[in-house]
């Protein structure tokens, strides 16, 4: 980072206990299939991104909604490890929270099952309770693991305040309020979401860009459209780019878009202008993350990111 203050990160999402169950590719329908291990860990988009910030080095807080369960505890113990502050984080007492089941085979490629459970009750008051933490911020995250209607809220008030929204619409919705959408300076979606939003097939460089400039057409003030393993392509007021990421060998690809998110935040300029240094720095932190097991146990710090040997891959789009 430059000369300036650190970044003020505020994430607005779910939190999750996730369950991994290893197994060796996915059971065709009828199919029994033995694991070969299981674990837990803290997981849910929202507090990923949270925890990505924060090691990166974000002075980072949450906004979200936990039951009066273990796992809520556990969660935010998680977030409260990694420096994240956790005063915006109410609890339900009629819903559990929320929990992920994730499948994930022999090439550490995954498949998740969510329940949303109490990160399905965050609402509007939630967010006028947070008004003095969003309005303290550079930076307002926000997925779509928690109510449209909430984010909506949420970066109505950012963008009064001058705070720069950023939305990742993940998982794919294929209803998406066009006001959310013309509420966010930077929108980051997967090739997947790219094409629920704008109905373009992702699939090289004339449609990547095609897709982008749809999303700003849409009222996105900026794009970035992640290719796993491949990289990141944006699209901005200044220009467009791609940046390849960076050649390992992955054993867990969970957290690796949050991770991205997490980290780029942490690192970029309110007006966009390092955007191409923030992706390069958000693309390594992601390499290290799918080389372990687990979203947040993987996600690394910003020791761990700056120590990397990784090479950046050539390839473009």
């Amino acid at each position: 980072m430059d000369e300036k203050m650190t970044n003020k990160v505020t994430v607005l999402g779910s939190l999750n206990v996730d369950t991994i169950l290893q197994i060796p590719r996915l059971p065709k329908p009828g199919e029994t299939l033995p694991m070969s291990d299981q674990s837990f860990a803290g997981g849910g988009k929202g507090a990923n991104q949270a925890i990505a910030a924060a090691r990166a080095g974000a002075d980072t807080a949450f906004i979200g909604k936990i039951g009066t369960d273990e796992n809520g505890q556990f969660m935010a113990d998680a977030l409260q490890q990694s420096a994240v502050t956790i005063d915006d984080i109410s609890t339900s007492t009629t819903a559990k929270t929320g929990q992920a089941f994730i499948l994930l085979d022999e090439n550490g490629q995954n498949s998740i099952l969510v329940y949303g459970g109490a990160n399905q009750q965050l609402n509007v008051e939630d967010v006028a309770a947070a008004q003095g933490t969003i309005a303290a911020s550079d930076f307002l995250i926000a997925q779509f693991e928690t109510p449209q209607a909430t984010t909506l809220a949420a970066f109505k008030r950012a963008k009064a305040a001058g705070v720069v929204t950023i939305l990742n619409p993940a998982p794919a919705k294929t209803e998406v309020d066009p006001e959310l959408i013309r509420l966010s300076d930077l929108i980051v979606p997967n090739e997947t979401e790219s094409e629920t939003i704008t109905g373009i097939k992702v699939v090289d460089g004339p449609s990547m860009f095609q897709a982008a400039e749809k999303m700003r057409d849409m009222g996105a003030q900026a794009v970035i459209i992640t290719v796993g393993s491949k990289g990141a392509y944006y699209d901005t007021p200044a220009g467009t780019g791609f940046v390849p990421a960076f050649q390992v060998n992955a054993v867990d690809t969970t957290a690796a878009g949050d991770t991205f998110i997490g980290a780029l935040s942490s690192q970029l300029k309110q007006d966009l202008s390092n955007l191409n240094e923030a992706i390069v720095f958000a693309n390594r932190a992601s390499s290290v993350t799918v080389q372990q097991l687990g979203a947040q146990p993987s996600i690394p710090t910003l020791t761990e990111i700056m120590a990397s040997t990784a090479v950046q891959k050539q390839e473009t789009l």
